[in-house]
């Protein structure tokens, strides 16, 4: 008789209780993984989604030389090695909104991920909340490389938002305003002419796509990200008029 296969049950290497709830990050096998408030983000499975959300941004762009862009969300800190990565990018501004998050890359378990991208002279992380943020309504945001945290009127020529799981299933209800009338508004005006925001979803939305439109966007589509199991992701484009 066979003993059936039982996989090691997740640890938690750190857990914190910051403004916006509970963040945790613990490891699964091989894998880290971040959750917030029992909600699952993200681990260290794969990271096909967050490089393709970033190269997707590039590739909507009209060529010009060095753009910068701004990551929503640091995560496991794939899109921003990614960015990193690729010398075509100019300024890599990085907003997270959970200091315990930066905190396990700048000297925990994630620092393996990102630490060249976090030495890169490119790049800023900005702690602040993603949509006070983007609205320049943040008090204050605390840099955590040396170069001083991005003004709040700075405008970007992409913006990579992956923050939630999507328009319709956000992490905490305050993020819903990212995805109103207010919030694309914002984001509309983060972006230099020729612009785009690029955004992640676990699933496509129709009412996303047409949130976009109204709020004045243009070439509004999404692209389909394959993954090992379940349906695609998906990447929201859309284009400011240049």
């Amino acid at each position: 008789m066979h003993t059936p296969y039982r996989p090691d049950p997740p640890v938690v290497l750190d857990r914190r209780e910051g403004p916006h709830g509970e963040v945790v990050l613990r490891r699964h096998g091989d894998l880290l993984q971040i959750i917030a408030n029992g909600t699952f983000l993200m681990d260290t499975s794969d990271g096909r989604s967050e490089r393709l959300l970033v190269d997707a941004a590039y590739e909507a762009l009209d060529g010009r030389p060095r753009p910068s862009v701004l990551v929503g969300g640091l995560g496991v800190g794939f899109s921003l090695a990614h960015a990193a990565a690729d010398p075509r990018w100019g300024r890599i501004t990085v907003v997270e909104r959970e200091q315990a998050i930066i905190d396990w890359h700048l000297e925990g378990p994630l620092s393996a991920l990102s630490r060249e991208a976090l030495c890169d002279p490119r790049t800023d992380i900005v702690h602040a909340d993603l949509v006070a943020y983007v609205s320049g309504s943040f008090a204050a945001a605390n840099g955590t490389s040396d170069a001083p945290p991005s003004p709040p009127a700075a405008t970007y020529d992409a913006l990579c938002l992956d923050i939630d799981n999507g328009p319709d299933w956000t992490v905490t209800q305050s993020n819903e305003n990212l995805y109103s009338a207010a919030g694309l508004a914002a984001c509309h005006a983060r972006l230099n002419p020729g612009g785009v925001l690029a955004v992640w979803s676990a699933k496509p939305s129709s009412a996303f796509d047409s949130a976009l439109r109204n709020a004045g966007f243009q070439q509004v589509r999404t692209e389909e990200i394959t993954v090992a199991r379940g349906v695609p992701d998906v990447v929201h484009l859309a284009t400011r008029a240049a």
